[in-house]
């Protein structure tokens, strides 16, 4: 993990911002090229991303796995 990475930091730098998310670095750069994860914030020259947004990225993450669980179950039940 990133020595400047705080869990209590609202504003992340991309390394810790991707130890946030459990990532490396180049996939969450990647990411948020591909629009994944939401652009940062530019103070000044310095890219910094929310952590509220990063946890946002995460419970939208998980709402579509639960979404395609459900929507496989259901493909289940029809072919029974």
């Amino acid at each position: 993990m990133p020595k400047n990475y705080q869990v209590n930091a609202r504003g992340l730098r991309a390394d810790s911002a991707a130890a946030y998310l459990g990532m490396g670095k180049t996939k969450f750069l990647e990411l948020v090229d591909k629009g994944t994860i939401p652009n940062p914030i530019d103070i000044e020259g310095i890219r910094i991303w929310d952590r509220f947004d990063l946890d946002a990225v995460l419970e939208a993450a998980k709402e579509n796995i639960q979404s395609e669980r459900n929507s496989f179950d259901k493909m289940l039940k029809v072919r029974q």
